[in-house]
C-alpha cells in the first residue's frame, strides 16, 4: 500500500502568509483607516510620481494616468519576476503590494470630485492642485461614474489581496526541496 504524505507547512513562511494576511485584509476593510499614509504608501508615492515621468513620452492624457499605471504595474513586474523564476511564495507574498497600491489608486479616484486629498503640492484639489483622476474622468466623460469606477478598483484591489492570502497559505505547504525564499 502507497502511503500518501500530507504536506507540511514551512511554518515561518506560514505564519508571515497569516500576519501578511491580516494587515492587508485590514487595508482592503477599509483603505482609508490610517489615511492615505501607511509605509507602502511612502513607497508607492514615488513609484507614481515617476510613472508620470514615465509616460510623459506618450502624451498628457496618459502622463497623467501614467501615476497610477506605473504603481500597479511596478509591484506587478516583480510578481512576474517571482513566478518566471518559479518562487510562487514570494510572488505571491508580493502580490499583496500589488493590491494594497490598486486600492491607492482607488483612494485617489474616489476622490475625484470631491478632491479632499492632500495632494504633493500640500494643498487638495479643491484648493487648486491638480487632481489626476478628476482629469482622467473629466477627460472621458466618467466624472459622473466616479463611484462605479472607483468600486471597480477597489473590488479589482480587495481581490488581488485575496487572491495573495489564499496563495502565500497554499504555498507555504510547498515541499521542502523547492524552497522559496523572499
Amino acid at each position: 500500500m502507497i502511503e500518501e504524505t500530507k504536506p507540511k507547512p514551512n511554518i515561518p513562511k506560514l505564519v508571515f502568509a497569516i500576519i501578511a494576511t491580516l494587515y492587508f485584509l485590514t487595508i482592503a476593510y477599509d483603505p482609508m483607516r490610517d489615511g492615505i499614509w501607511n509605509f507602502l504608501n511612502l513607497v508607492d508615492l514615488p513609484i507614481h510620481e515617476t510613472g508620470h515621468l514615465v509616460f510623459r513620452l506618450f502624451g498628457e492624457f496618459m502622463m497623467v494616468a501614467g501615476g497610477s499605471i506605473f504603481q500597479v504595474v511596478f509591484p506587478a513586474v516583480f510578481v512576474g519576476y517571482f513566478v518566471w523564476h518559479e518562487k510562487p511564495y514570494s510572488a505571491a507574498i508580493v502580490l499583496f503590494w500589488a493590491g494594497q497600491s490598486i486600492l491607492n489608486v482607488w483612494v485617489y479616484a474616489a476622490d475625484a470630485v470631491v478632491q479632499q486629498l492632500v495632494l504633493t503640492s500640500g494643498m487638495t484639489g479643491a484648493e487648486g492642485s491638480f487632481h489626476d483622476w478628476n482629469y482622467l474622468l473629466t477627460t472621458t466623460g466618467l466624472i459622473g461614474s466616479t463611484p462605479a469606477v472607483a468600486g471597480i478598483i477597489r473590488l479589482i484591489g480587495t481581490l488581488t489581496i485575496l487572491a495573495a492570502s489564499a496563495l502565500s497559505v497554499y504555498y507555504s505547504f510547498s515541499p521542502a526541496e523547492s524552497e522559496d525564499t523572499l
